[in-house]
């Protein structure tokens, strides 16, 4: 099995010129290459539900998130953040980046924040190089050397429903669609859940 990681910007315009099998992405975004033609419509099998958290340095004080406010001046507070780049079409950074407007403070953390190509943003914490990262919580998790302060307050979170669906020039159709009963099973449930892929408000 080949299997190819990346933003879900970037995986939606490869979906549209290279071959597979089985695409996973977000459910809107499913939604939308079905439009397309690109995935099999009626084949939207969602299988994982992520929220934003907020990671810092293992051993380190743990910052007050517990509210819009609190967690604003925690944001002015720390000498540097990290978050994946919007540009790159990460689900994350763009929703964070809106936050920051939304919040007033987008210039004000401009000049100390990290914007990370891809992957796991919370290495930027691990290694040092930033003070806290936004990211969502399956993307933090995995991080040796972080801790998880927890997730983002309710009235800043977004909750992404990831989401798999066969791919309309699938070379094995009968494979994929196994493939995505498999990843719907219930015995998969609390391994979704342990790896921050199961978020309940």
């Amino acid at each position: 099995m080949q299997i190819a990681f990346d933003t879900v910007g970037a995986l939606r315009k490869r979906a549209a010129t290279e071959p597979g099998d089985v695409l996973i992405l977000t459910d809107s975004a499913i939604d939308e290459l079905a439009g397309q033609g690109i995935a099999v419509a009626g084949t939207r099998t969602d299988i994982a539900r992520v929220g934003i958290g907020v990671a810092v340095r293992q051993g380190a004080p743990m910052p007050d998130i517990s509210t819009p406010e609190a967690f604003k001046q925690t944001l002015l507070s720390v000498k540097s953040l990290v978050y994946v780049d919007p540009a790159k079409g990460a689900t994350s950074g763009i929703h964070f980046a809106s936050v920051l407007q939304r919040l007033g403070i987008a210039d004000a953390v401009k000049d100390k924040t990290l914007l990370w190509p891809g992957g796991f943003a919370a290495e930027a914490v691990a290694k040092g190089q930033a003070e806290l990262c936004v990211h969502q919580i399956s993307e933090i998790l995995p991080v040796a050397g972080v801790t998880l302060v927890g997730p983002l307050p309710k009235d800043l979170q977004k909750v992404t429903t990831y989401s798999a669906g066969l791919a309309a020039r699938s070379a094995a159709p009968d494979a994929g669609r196994a493939f995505l009963a498999f990843l719907a099973r219930p015995a998969f449930k609390a391994k979704f859940a342990a790896a921050g892929l199961d978020y309940h408000e």
